[in-house]
């Protein structure tokens, strides 16, 4: 359990759906055409199942072996999956769920609070090692990054493209929920503005 505990999560790059502000949860969609520079060096990468996360993988790190997980995957949003803002805003469920994402689930979807327990047993499931690179969504890395930081999930950002470097003193210490002792976030993709 010696040295840093170190989590390089970074957000798939953009849907169609993600430019069109939809809740594209568990929805298993393409990227759209980006740039970024290849790092060839990277021998593995973990991550979602989704295409989405696959595939900017494939073009960030292209040697790379992926190893899939679906406990990486985005909140899963239940009927109101491929909906936006505009389309929920009058359901009173939408709004509860708005006001408590936490304790409420959307239709046939999960709670923020399952959303943490998929997300904590990915994390447990790496395998032995300090530095982790995971191609995951927006949801997991805000949750992530809330429990690293000690901030709420709602005043986190996670940009598309960006890599979110989270570094705790040992694994031990992420295990116990102990905050980070190091965030930062950085730009990859020549496009990643959302």
């Amino acid at each position: 359990m010696d040295g840093h505990f170190i989590l390089h999560l970074i957000r798939h790059a953009p849907t169609a759906g993600n430019k069109e502000k939809r809740y594209i949860g568990w929805t298993d969609e393409p990227v759209l055409p980006f740039e970024a520079a290849a790092d060839f060096r990277k021998r593995e990468v973990w991550g979602s199942d989704l295409a989405r996360c696959r595939q900017t993988a494939e073009v960030l790190f292209p040697r790379a072996v992926y190893h899939a997980n679906p406990g990486w995957r985005e909140c899963h949003f239940g009927t109101w999956e491929q909906k936006t803002y505009e389309q929920l805003q009058h359901d009173p469920r939408y709004r509860s769920w708005i006001d408590d994402p936490t304790e409420i689930a959307p239709p046939e979807g999960e709670s923020l609070r399952e959303l943490a327990v998929r997300i904590d047993g990915a994390v447990r499931s790496l395998p032995e090692g300090n530095e982790f690179t995971v191609i995951t969504h927006g949801g997991p890395i805000r949750w992530l990054a809330a429990q690293a930081t000690g901030g709420a999930f709602r005043q986190q950002a996670a940009l598309h493209g960006h890599c979110h470097s989270i570094v705790w003193q040992n694994r031990k210490a992420y295990e116990e929920g102990q905050r980070c002792i190091s965030f930062s976030v950085a730009p990859l993709m020549a496009n990643a503005s959302m």
